[in-house]
């Protein structure tokens, strides 16, 4: 266990924990004036920072720079791997205990990466009253999170490529841990600053953790246990935002929601043992000695090969998006269809309650249905999880996608006057089944349809397009630019059902399909 955390596969253990180090101690610099509050009740708007939060800040820069350079990979070119080297993942191979253990780890990173997005809407109305802002301004707030988060996707996915799995998301967690002093910023700018930067830190261990757990799992356990971590990541973040905002605001007010990406990402980094570097990516550097002492706890073997590649290495693989010849019409696809979740998620559902009211419906009736709706729709994980594994990734996909565009056109009969679609629940529950579905299939196919140099950006890309769609959306909220709701449906099922084509026509079945088979040749397939 102690190898795990001394990474013999990074140029500089030692200057990633002294900046790990260095990060903790600038958050700790930042916790007196938040303790002073304590009789204002923890209230900071207005106050000056003083000297210990400014060194608090260079700790906390210094640190993350440090942390960055001794997590780079002990290689001088990745071109200089080992071309004749390769893992062998057997497809019936059981699961072991490190695989579970694993899994939890990576859920637990998509816990911390859920937890901060659901925050926002418990911080929202104490940071209102502190800092005296209406409406339209406190909006910038999601806005500028949801920005950071989607920038962040992209970036992150990318390093994934250069740095590994693992070091990325220790990498993110170092500097998740110092965007905690949020809670310690006495002004709302600063505090739309370093939530844009908390979006961005923690927006990279959603595509990371789907890539680095496409690359650990045997193949017939890997459509089903991608669909399980990534749900399980998302519920355990709501129930974490709601569960700490619940017994700890009423007491330490809105501040403290930030404080606890101190603990949280300190925890990440504590279990990341537990979190191997992906095989593939090791010997891809040249290192297939760290790559069989993790194969060694999962289970599979290195082996010769006795043909090598080239053509895989010819592709030029520096492109965001990966738009090489062989994978350009599936990122297409992939990132119309992510995009367009984003704008049902991010957009559409989140103004149908506002039409609800303006029908004249009370805040209470438009929130029951709302939690009938989403009550409806809790059961689709488990069965897009059966679906994925059991009959059809593609497939699967395909039905969620149909799921939200008979959604959407629902909400497009509704506002017409169609009287077999007055019900809103009926159009509110196929929009929830739809994106719920979607959003737990997305990522996990999205890591199954590319090779390992750029299967982080790929998985990176999609995740950010599928927040950039919300992204646009929130940006028209903030301009007040918001179009009727069944203009607004009508609008997004353009993209909705363009994208069911494209993936019919551009994307691939991956149920039972190895991941080494995009390494080899160029091979199309049904």
């Amino acid at each position: 266990m102690l190898e795990l955390f001394m990474f013999a596969d990074r140029r500089s253990p030692p200057a990633f924990w002294l900046g790990s180090l260095f990060v903790v101690i600038g958050v700790l610099l930042h916790l007196p004036m938040f303790i002073m509050a304590r009789a204002m009740h923890y209230q900071l708007a207005g106050m000056p920072m003083g000297a210990g939060m400014l060194w608090g800040m260079a700790f906390i820069v210094g640190g993350a720079a440090a942390a960055a350079y001794g997590l780079q990979p002990k290689t001088a070119s990745i071109e200089a791997a080992a071309t004749h080297e390769r893992v062998v993942a057997p497809e019936d191979a059981p699961l072991t205990l490190w695989h579970w253990a694993a899994g939890a780890a990576l859920a637990l990173a998509l816990v911390v990466d859920i937890m901060k997005v659901s925050s926002l809407g418990f911080v929202i109305p104490g940071m209102r009253v502190e800092y005296g802002i209406g409406t339209a301004e406190v909006a910038l707030l999601p806005l500028s999170a949801l920005t950071g988060a989607t920038l962040g996707s992209f970036v992150w996915g990318a390093l994934a490529d250069l740095y590994g799995r693992r070091a990325t998301i220790l990498l993110a967690a170092v500097m998740f841990i110092g965007t905690s002093i949020c809670g310690a910023m006495p002004s709302f700018n600063w505090n739309l600053f370093m939530c844009f930067l908390m979006g961005a830190s923690a927006g990279g261990l959603l595509p990371v953790a789907y890539a680095l757990l496409a690359e650990i799992m045997p193949t017939r356990h890997r459509g089903w246990s991608l669909i399980v971590v990534g749900s399980a990541g998302a519920l355990g973040g709501y129930l974490a935002a709601s569960g700490f905002s619940a017994l700890l605001q009423p007491e330490f007010g809105w501040r403290i929601m930030w404080f606890l990406n101190l603990p949280s990402g300190l925890i990440l980094i504590a279990v990341s043992p537990l979190i191997p570097e992906s095989a593939r990516f090791l010997v891809h550097i040249g290192r297939p000695e760290e790559a069989r002492a993790t194969l060694a706890r999962f289970g599979s073997i290195i082996v010769s090969e006795t043909e090598d590649w080239d053509e895989e290495a010819k592709l030029d693989h520096s492109h965001l998006p990966p738009v090489d010849r062989r994978f350009a019409g599936t990122t297409i696809a992939l990132t119309i269809a992510a995009l367009s979740w984003g704008f049902v998620n991010f957009g559409l559902l989140l103004w149908i309650p506002g039409e609800l009211i303006a029908e004249g419906h009370d805040m209470g009736v438009a929130a029951t249905i709302i939690a009938l709706s989403s009550f409806i729709a809790v059961p689709v994980v488990a069965v897009a999880a059966v679906l994925y594994s059991r009959w059809s990734t593609r497939g699967s996909l395909l039905l969620m996608t149909g799921i939200t565009a008979l959604g959407l056109l629902a909400v497009v009969m509704r506002q017409s006057g169609v009287a077999a679609a007055s019900n809103p629940v009926i159009a509110i529950t196929l929009l929830m089944v739809g994106s719920t579905g979607v959003i737990s299939i997305l990522l996990p196919y999205t890591a199954e349809n590319y090779p390992l140099r750029i299967r982080g950006r790929a998985t990176g890309w999609v995740a950010g397009c599928s927040k950039g769609g919300g992204l646009i959306c929130q940006g028209l909220s903030a301009l007040a630019l918001v179009p009727a709701i069944g203009a607004s449906a009508i609008a997004i099922a353009v993209p909705t059902v363009l994208s069911l084509g494209l993936i019919t026509a551009w994307c691939r079945e991956t149920r039972g399909r190895d991941l080494r088979e995009l390494e080899g040749p160029p091979a199309m397939s049904a």
